[in-house]
């Protein structure tokens, strides 16, 4: 191989970016699939052992998602300061720490500081790790880049349906605990692992990111400081945030309910319900790179109304359809779709301001994606207690999405062609 950055490196010289790949979809699993879409398959037996009603389920829920929303523009700004790498890691350590904690609860204020720390881990490495995209994947590339990280949710999906019974019935009343253990183990195994693999940047080790041109010159580390005003001033960049609201709000509603639901409404079992995670999370392992792809093809506001379209009929046919059928189109449904708008929004920030600022911008959007994640869950669960059924606040899930698809449409993005 050719000395970096010569021609012969360049045309030899971006194979890392799938490592980097390859590890960024097993940070997204510890910090999502296992640290927030592990509480929905707990939650039944968790509920019932610190003698929680629906409210306080969906406000430890909230606490979970406040702590990322706190943390999550902190943790992209401090990304671009100090660099990807080393803020992954010690996120996904503070959120691996933190659910082994949750597995000590002993009710529910001491289970919501836990789980506010899982959120503050989380965002501290979620966030930075879909930014890191941008540095390692050129723009025709980013989009399915993202989409393939974001698959590290439904791989914790496809893994804790049927693990989380399985673990429940062999330890009984303790069985909800024995989760969050093996879950914070999980997480602070892949910690390490991001702290040996990740890299901030093809340049740190004479490399280009995949997908660029031949001709292309290797970035060099940008000195000075980053320009803060690109990120916090431009009105795209509040307008995308806007939209992102609308996934967040919609989406943790149906996810963190979504095994109670069936449950107690729907009639299933705790194996059928876990069943179905499992088979949303199968159908859900392409999503991201199908959708990043397509928003590479068509452009990110067209791919990510048709998402929010999807995600409308798939909530509303929770309660429209409450038959074995009806669950599993909803599920169905959503797994084509499910990770795909994080995953677009990720390389729509990219292609917005670059590769350095990319987890800076990002991390300010989830600022407004982690508000509609912070109150949905508590909205829910009071709605909930209020009606004694969860359908009105699916009904509102329905709703939410559908605007979100007409904003997509309304945001005034280039294609990906136009801005290279």
């Amino acid at each position: 191989m050719g000395a970096p950055g010569t021609a012969e490196g360049k045309r030899h010289g971006s194979y890392y970016g799938w490592i980097v790949l390859g590890m960024g979809t097993l940070v997204v699993f510890g910090a999502l699939g296992l640290g927030r879409f592990g509480y929905a398959a707990v939650l039944p037996d968790m509920q019932k052992a610190l003698s929680m009603d629906n409210t306080q389920a969906g406000a430890l829920a909230t606490a979970n998602l406040a702590g990322y929303l706190a943390f999550c523009v902190i943790g992209g700004a401090l990304a671009v300061r100090f660099g990807p790498r080393v803020v992954i890691a010690c996120g996904l350590g503070l959120a691996g720490v933190a659910m082994v904690m949750t597995g000590f609860a002993g009710g529910f204020a001491s289970a919501a500081v836990w789980r506010a720390l899982v959120g503050i881990g989380g965002g501290a490495s979620n966030v930075p790790v879909m930014g890191l995209m941008a540095a390692w994947f050129a723009p025709r590339r980013r989009g399915l880049a993202a989409g393939v990280a974001v698959a590290g949710s439904s791989i914790g999906l496809i893994l804790i349906g049927p693990l989380v019974p399985r673990i429940v019935n062999a330890h009984g009343a303790d069985g909800w605990r024995m989760c969050w253990f093996i879950f914070g183990g999980a997480a602070l195994l892949l910690a390490i692992g991001a702290a040996a693999l990740l890299r901030n940047g093809p340049a740190e080790i004479g490399q280009t990111p995949v997908g660029a041109r031949p001709d292309e010159p290797v970035a060099a580390a940008v000195s000075g400081s980053p320009r803060w005003g690109d990120v916090y001033t431009k009105q795209i960049v509040w307008l995308v945030g806007l939209v992102y609201i609308a996934f967040g709000f919609s989406y943790i509603i149906y996810m963190t309910f979504f095994n109670k639901y069936l449950i107690e409404e729907g009639g299933c079992t705790q194996a059928q319900a876990g069943q179905l995670f499992m088979t949303m999370g199968w159908v859900s392992l392409a999503c991201g790179l199908i959708w990043g792809t397509v928003s590479d093809v068509i452009g990110r506001k067209g791919a990510l109304a048709i998402v929010y379209f999807i995600h409308a009929v798939a909530f509303s046919l929770f309660p429209l359809w409450p038959a074995p059928v009806g669950f599993t189109l909803s599920a169905v449904l959503f797994g084509l779709s499910a990770w795909s708008i994080p995953g677009i929004m990720a390389a729509t920030c990219g292609d917005l301001l670059g590769p350095r600022l990319a987890p800076a911008a990002l991390g300010f959007i989830t600022l407004f994606f982690g508000i509609g994640q912070a109150a949905g869950p508590y909205v829910a669960g009071a709605m909930a207690d209020r009606w004694k059924s969860f359908g009105p606040a699916l009904w509102l899930c329905a709703g939410v999405a559908l605007l979100g698809g007409v904003g997509a449409l309304l945001l005034p993005l280039k294609r990906v062609s136009d801005q290279e």
